[in-house]
C-alpha cells in the first residue's frame, strides 16, 4: 500500500483517467494522498501565431475543471496543472513531493513510440518510486 501517489493525467481519447484513480484509491493507504497531475506541454512560436488570443487559458480552464470531476468526492485528493515536458515534469514532480507510487495510463504503442518512446516507458524507466502502468 502507498502513502504518496501520483496520478498523471493527460485526457487523451486512449488514456484511462477515472480507471487510474480507482486503482489509486484502492491501493492507498488509510490517510494517504492522491494528487493529479496534468502537465501542458509548450507549443512551439510558430504554432502559437495561429491559436486565438486566449486559448491556453481556456485550455488550462478545461482541464482544471476535467481534473476537479476526477477527484470529486475522493479523500485526501488534489489536482496540479504545471506547464513542462511531459515525462521530465512528471518525475520532477514525484522526486519532490515524496511520490511512492506513480499510476499512469499507456496506449496501444506505434511507431512513433519504437522510434521516440511514450512518456509512459520514459516514466517506468527512470522514476525512483514504484510505477503501476495501466493499459
Amino acid at each position: 500500500m502507498y502513502k504518496n501517489i501520483l496520478v498523471p493525467v493527460s485526457f487523451e481519447a486512449d488514456r484511462n483517467a477515472q480507471g487510474a484513480m480507482e486503482i489509486a484509491q484502492a491501493l492507498r493507504v488509510h490517510g494517504g494522498s492522491i494528487t493529479c497531475l496534468h502537465v501542458m506541454e509548450h507549443l512551439p512560436k510558430y504554432a502559437i501565431e495561429y491559436l486565438p488570443e486566449g486559448h491556453r487559458d481556456a485550455a488550462k480552464a478545461d482541464i482544471i475543471e476535467g481534473l476537479k470531476s476526477l477527484v470529486e468526492g475522493v479523500d485526501n485528493a488534489s489536482t496540479v496543472v504545471v506547464d513542462g515536458h511531459s515525462s521530465r515534469t512528471i518525475l520532477a514532480h514525484a522526486d519532490n513531493n515524496d511520490t511512492d507510487l506513480i499510476i499512469v495510463a499507456s496506449h496501444q504503442p506505434g511507431m512513433q513510440d519504437y522510434l521516440l518512446g511514450s512518456t509512459a516507458a520514459k516514466v517506468v524507466r527512470h522514476a525512483k518510486c514504484a510505477v503501476h502502468v495501466l493499459r
